[in-house]
């Protein structure tokens, strides 16, 4: 009777086994399955733009290239101002989370970097247009007057405060509590012997922190960067609400003429786009799948070649 009992429970967990692991690879087929189809879609749709013969593309580009050029640049541009201004106020934050506020204050912090995340992006972008836009302006002015020697400053000031900067500032702001929690939970990770053995042999807190628990997390740290990337290059309605965009190469951060994103020139071009121009914004939809592509394996292989440094398996 035992051995019956046994023998059908056995069997049962045999077949739950074989139902999870049915159930995970067809999860897995599925992914890859929608990946394809999106890739092939984007492919065949791309194609009349990529051979489509000069003067038909929009904006009197004489070829497809000629005309996702300026976007490509934008879209890139503006998600590395967000990612360098994010970046190091990310990693503090989550530092004074992790290893310096009170615990109230902590949990506190960490709620509302939580509902911060959760926040539409058509908010961000109001905020952006209405009051950063205006209030960044007289800055923007001081800075074109008084540092126009550097580079990046030069030009014209923008009279609005709409401009690449504060496109970037408002998308800084944007992946600003993703890139926080995931620093936050990578420093809270940390070993606990590791940090004890710090302070033991005389570092101060910061000495601690910097020895043993940013070496640690440095490839959480790079892939919670990547993933405010990621969201940085994609961002659309944020953009279209508060950048003046045109289709220029401008490192220029204060001028009225910016640079357009890959996104938000298809979420205002699509509406009265027709023919060849629905292929051409396709295309450059392509051209940010590709660039979110290479993006996402350049920080899985970083991250790889520091598991061994960091402890991760």
């Amino acid at each position: 009777m035992t051995t019956g009992v046994k023998s059908r429970l056995h069997a049962k967990t045999r077949l739950g086994d074989r139902l999870f692991r049915s159930s995970t690879l067809l999860s897995g087929v599925i992914i890859l399955a929608v990946l394809a189809a999106v890739s092939l879609f984007l492919v065949l749709q791309s194609v009349p733009a990529f051979v489509a013969p000069a003067g038909s593309l929009p904006a009197g580009a004489t070829n497809f290239w000629d005309y996702v050029g300026p976007l490509a640049f934008g879209t890139v541009w503006a998600a590395l101002l967000a990612l360098i201004m994010a970046t190091p106020v990310a990693i503090g934050i989550a530092l004074f989370i992790s290893h310096y506020a009170p615990r109230k204050i902590a949990q506190a912090l960490g709620y509302v970097i939580d509902l911060l995340a959760a926040v539409p992006s058509v908010v961000f972008g109001l905020w952006g247009a209405t009051m950063l836009a205006p209030a960044a302006q007289p800055i923007y002015a001081w800075l074109n007057t008084y540092m126009s020697w550097f580079p990046l400053f030069g030009g014209q000031a923008s009279g609005t405060g709409r401009t690449i900067l504060t496109a970037a500032l408002v998308l800084a702001v944007m992946v600003l509590p993703i890139m926080t929690a995931v620093c936050r939970e990578v420093f809270l990770q940390t070993p606990r012997l590791h940090e004890e053995a710090a302070l033991a042999l005389g570092a101060t807190r910061w000495e601690m922190v910097r020895t043993a628990v940013l070496p640690f997390a440095r490839a959480g740290i790079v892939s919670g960067a990547m993933l405010g990337l990621g969201r940085a290059l994609g961002e659309t309605l944020a953009i279209a609400m508060v950048l003046s965009p045109a289709m220029v190469y401008s490192f220029l951060l204060l001028t009225s003429i910016n640079p357009n994103t890959i996104a938000a020139n298809a979420a205002l071009q699509f509406p009265e786009a027709q023919g060849i121009g629905i292929n051409t914004l396709i295309a450059t939809g392509l051209v940010l799948f590709i660039i979110t592509l290479f993006v996402n394996t350049a920080a899985r292989i970083v991250v790889n070649r520091r598991k061994a440094y960091s402890g991760n398996d």
